[in-house]
Protein backbone atom coordinates (compact mmCIF):
# COMPACT_ATOMS: atom_id res chain seq x y z
CA UNK A 1 0.00 0.00 0.00
CA UNK A 2 1.44 3.06 -1.10
CA UNK A 3 1.20 6.39 1.78
CA UNK A 4 2.46 9.92 1.87
CA UNK A 5 2.64 12.09 4.51
CA UNK A 6 0.71 15.26 3.02
CA UNK A 7 0.76 18.73 4.12
CA UNK A 8 0.17 22.70 3.06
CA UNK A 9 2.62 25.05 2.80
CA UNK A 10 2.23 28.57 1.13
CA UNK A 11 -0.74 27.20 -0.40
CA UNK A 12 1.45 24.61 -2.02
CA UNK A 13 0.06 20.72 -1.46
CA UNK A 14 3.39 18.49 0.00
CA UNK A 15 3.35 15.03 -0.75
CA UNK A 16 5.94 12.98 0.70
CA UNK A 17 6.94 9.37 -0.51
CA UNK A 18 9.62 8.92 2.25
CA UNK A 19 12.20 6.22 1.90
CA UNK A 20 12.79 3.47 5.11
CA UNK A 21 16.36 3.70 4.44
CA UNK A 22 18.63 6.96 5.87
CA UNK A 23 20.59 9.02 3.63
CA UNK A 24 18.84 8.26 0.48
CA UNK A 25 18.73 10.66 -2.30
CA UNK A 26 15.78 13.26 -2.25
CA UNK A 27 13.99 13.91 -5.91
CA UNK A 28 11.72 17.29 -5.79
CA UNK A 29 8.67 16.79 -8.62
CA UNK A 30 6.73 19.75 -9.53
CA UNK A 31 3.37 18.34 -9.86
CA UNK A 32 1.60 19.05 -13.43
CA UNK A 33 -1.78 17.55 -11.96
CA UNK A 34 -2.93 15.08 -9.17
CA UNK A 35 -0.44 12.75 -10.65
CA UNK A 36 2.04 12.47 -7.90
CA UNK A 37 1.03 9.17 -6.76
CA UNK A 38 1.26 7.67 -10.56
CA UNK A 39 4.70 9.14 -10.96
CA UNK A 40 5.81 7.36 -7.80
CA UNK A 41 3.89 3.88 -8.37
CA UNK A 42 5.36 3.95 -11.49
CA UNK A 43 8.48 4.61 -10.26
CA UNK A 44 8.56 1.73 -7.84
CA UNK A 45 7.61 -0.49 -11.15
CA UNK A 46 11.39 0.76 -13.18
CA UNK A 47 13.49 1.27 -10.94
CA UNK A 48 15.30 -0.97 -7.44
CA UNK A 49 16.72 2.40 -6.55
CA UNK A 50 15.97 3.68 -3.22
CA UNK A 51 14.82 7.05 -2.84
CA UNK A 52 12.58 9.36 -1.51
CA UNK A 53 10.13 11.45 -3.58
CA UNK A 54 8.50 15.07 -2.62
CA UNK A 55 5.94 15.87 -4.63
CA UNK A 56 4.89 19.56 -5.12
CA UNK A 57 1.29 20.34 -6.15
CA UNK A 58 -1.35 23.17 -6.33
CA UNK A 59 0.71 25.94 -8.06
CA UNK A 60 0.41 28.95 -9.74
CA UNK A 61 1.63 27.06 -12.91
CA UNK A 62 1.81 29.68 -15.33
CA UNK A 63 3.61 32.25 -12.54
CA UNK A 64 5.28 29.52 -10.04
CA UNK A 65 7.39 27.66 -13.22
CA UNK A 66 7.80 30.60 -15.27
CA UNK A 67 10.74 32.65 -15.02
CA UNK A 68 10.24 36.18 -16.26
CA UNK A 69 6.81 37.14 -17.74
CA UNK A 70 5.72 36.99 -21.23
CA UNK A 71 2.48 37.69 -22.86
CA UNK A 72 0.48 34.41 -24.14
CA UNK A 73 1.83 32.61 -26.97
CA UNK A 74 -1.26 31.97 -28.86
CA UNK A 75 -5.32 33.60 -29.15
CA UNK A 76 -6.56 31.31 -26.71
CA UNK A 77 -3.23 30.95 -24.45
CA UNK A 78 -2.85 33.00 -20.89
CA UNK A 79 0.15 35.03 -20.04
CA UNK A 80 2.79 33.63 -18.06
CA UNK A 81 3.70 36.42 -14.84
CA UNK A 82 7.54 35.01 -14.01
CA UNK A 83 7.17 34.19 -10.54
CA UNK A 84 9.92 31.21 -10.49
CA UNK A 85 12.35 33.71 -8.07
CA UNK A 86 9.63 34.06 -5.71
CA UNK A 87 8.31 30.24 -5.69
CA UNK A 88 12.09 28.62 -5.66
CA UNK A 89 12.45 30.93 -2.65
CA UNK A 90 9.16 29.02 -0.73
CA UNK A 91 10.70 25.93 -2.64
CA UNK A 92 14.36 26.62 -0.82
CA UNK A 93 13.48 27.93 2.68
CA UNK A 94 9.88 26.60 3.47
CA UNK A 95 9.13 23.46 1.34
CA UNK A 96 12.38 21.74 1.37
CA UNK A 97 13.48 22.18 5.01
CA UNK A 98 9.66 21.18 6.00
CA UNK A 99 9.93 18.08 3.96
CA UNK A 100 13.01 16.55 5.07
CA UNK A 101 12.10 16.87 8.42
CA UNK A 102 10.19 13.50 7.25
CA UNK A 103 13.02 11.47 5.60
CA UNK A 104 15.22 9.10 7.34
CA UNK A 105 18.94 10.78 7.83
CA UNK A 106 20.94 13.64 5.03
CA UNK A 107 20.07 13.80 1.61
CA UNK A 108 22.65 11.76 -0.22
CA UNK A 109 21.98 14.08 -2.82
CA UNK A 110 18.98 15.76 -3.98
CA UNK A 111 17.34 16.26 -7.40
CA UNK A 112 14.59 19.21 -9.29
CA UNK A 113 12.23 17.92 -11.57
CA UNK A 114 9.02 18.18 -13.88
CA UNK A 115 7.08 17.78 -16.47
CA UNK A 116 6.06 21.03 -19.14
CA UNK A 117 6.68 24.27 -17.34
CA UNK A 118 8.10 22.63 -14.63
CA UNK A 119 10.82 20.87 -16.58
CA UNK A 120 11.54 24.72 -17.29
CA UNK A 121 11.75 25.74 -13.81
CA UNK A 122 13.99 22.65 -13.66
CA UNK A 123 16.91 23.65 -15.65
CA UNK A 124 16.11 27.45 -14.54
CA UNK A 125 16.21 26.53 -10.68
CA UNK A 126 19.86 25.31 -11.42
CA UNK A 127 21.32 28.64 -12.29
CA UNK A 128 19.40 30.24 -9.22
CA UNK A 129 20.58 27.85 -6.31
CA UNK A 130 23.38 25.32 -5.99
CA UNK A 131 21.16 22.83 -3.89
CA UNK A 132 20.43 20.54 -6.33
CA UNK A 133 23.24 17.90 -8.48
CA UNK A 134 20.51 17.00 -10.57
CA UNK A 135 17.77 17.97 -12.80
CA UNK A 136 15.29 16.09 -14.88
CA UNK A 137 13.45 17.94 -17.47
CA UNK A 138 10.80 16.21 -18.99
CA UNK A 139 8.67 17.36 -22.10
CA UNK A 140 10.22 20.74 -20.93
CA UNK A 141 8.44 23.95 -21.95
CA UNK A 142 12.20 24.87 -23.51
CA UNK A 143 10.86 26.49 -26.39
CA UNK A 144 10.44 29.66 -24.01
CA UNK A 145 10.99 32.69 -25.55
CA UNK A 146 14.37 33.89 -24.72
CA UNK A 147 15.39 31.03 -22.61
CA UNK A 148 18.09 29.47 -24.59
CA UNK A 149 19.59 32.27 -24.58
CA UNK A 150 19.53 32.97 -21.43
CA UNK A 151 21.29 29.86 -20.38
CA UNK A 152 24.07 30.79 -22.81
CA UNK A 153 24.43 34.00 -21.48
CA UNK A 154 24.47 32.88 -17.28
CA UNK A 155 26.76 30.90 -15.06
CA UNK A 156 25.13 27.77 -13.12
CA UNK A 157 25.02 28.04 -9.48
CA UNK A 158 26.75 24.84 -9.44
CA UNK A 159 27.83 21.83 -12.31
CA UNK A 160 25.83 19.38 -11.57
CA UNK A 161 26.18 16.28 -12.09
CA UNK A 162 23.57 15.00 -14.21
CA UNK A 163 20.47 16.24 -16.17
CA UNK A 164 18.29 14.92 -18.47
CA UNK A 165 15.64 15.73 -21.25
CA UNK A 166 12.82 14.35 -22.84
CA UNK A 167 10.17 14.61 -25.45
CA UNK A 168 7.49 13.67 -27.27
CA UNK A 169 8.31 13.02 -31.00
CA UNK A 170 5.46 14.90 -32.26
CA UNK A 171 5.93 17.96 -30.06
CA UNK A 172 7.69 19.97 -32.47
CA UNK A 173 5.19 19.56 -35.16
CA UNK A 174 3.06 22.53 -34.84
CA UNK A 175 2.31 26.07 -36.69
CA UNK A 176 2.81 28.17 -33.56
CA UNK A 177 6.09 29.26 -34.04
CA UNK A 178 7.12 29.18 -30.14
CA UNK A 179 6.34 25.35 -29.43
CA UNK A 180 7.75 24.07 -32.87
CA UNK A 181 11.14 25.21 -31.58
CA UNK A 182 11.21 23.50 -29.08
CA UNK A 183 12.85 20.10 -30.06
CA UNK A 184 15.98 22.06 -31.31
CA UNK A 185 15.92 24.09 -28.63
CA UNK A 186 16.20 21.13 -25.99
CA UNK A 187 19.26 19.18 -28.56
CA UNK A 188 21.04 22.54 -28.68
CA UNK A 189 20.82 22.92 -24.95
CA UNK A 190 21.59 19.56 -24.00
CA UNK A 191 24.56 19.54 -26.39
CA UNK A 192 25.51 22.97 -24.23
CA UNK A 193 25.59 21.45 -21.29
CA UNK A 194 27.07 18.42 -22.50
CA UNK A 195 30.42 19.97 -23.79
CA UNK A 196 30.82 21.41 -19.94
CA UNK A 197 31.33 17.96 -19.33
CA UNK A 198 28.21 17.15 -17.86
CA UNK A 199 26.37 13.93 -17.72
CA UNK A 200 23.14 14.15 -19.86
CA UNK A 201 20.56 12.99 -22.15
CA UNK A 202 18.00 13.35 -24.87
CA UNK A 203 15.44 11.13 -25.22
CA UNK A 204 12.94 11.30 -27.79
CA UNK A 205 9.44 9.48 -26.51
CA UNK A 206 6.21 8.10 -28.84
CA UNK A 207 3.54 10.99 -29.27
CA UNK A 208 2.67 14.91 -28.62
CA UNK A 209 3.26 16.85 -24.85
CA UNK A 210 0.38 15.10 -23.55
CA UNK A 211 0.94 11.14 -23.73
CA UNK A 212 2.18 8.88 -20.71
CA UNK A 213 3.27 12.29 -18.66
CA UNK A 214 3.67 10.02 -15.36
CA UNK A 215 5.44 7.27 -16.92
CA UNK A 216 7.78 10.05 -18.87
CA UNK A 217 8.08 11.47 -15.43
CA UNK A 218 9.11 8.32 -13.64
CA UNK A 219 11.48 7.41 -16.92
CA UNK A 220 13.52 10.44 -16.51
CA UNK A 221 13.70 10.12 -12.19
CA UNK A 222 14.91 6.47 -12.70
CA UNK A 223 17.77 7.79 -15.29
CA UNK A 224 18.73 10.25 -12.91
CA UNK A 225 18.39 7.61 -9.69
CA UNK A 226 20.72 4.71 -11.63
CA UNK A 227 23.58 7.26 -13.56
Amino acid sequence: MITAKIFNIENRTVEIYACTEQDKPVIYFNNYDKSGRSVYRALKEITDKDFSLVVIGNLNWDGDMTPYAIPPISPNDTPCSGEADEYLRILTEKIIPASEEHIQGNPEWRAITGYSLAGLFAIYSLYKTDIFSRAASMSGSLWYPNFKEYIFNHELKRMPDYIYFSLGNKESKTRNPYLKTVQENTEQIECYYAQKNIHTVFELNEGNHFKDCALRSAKGIKWILEN
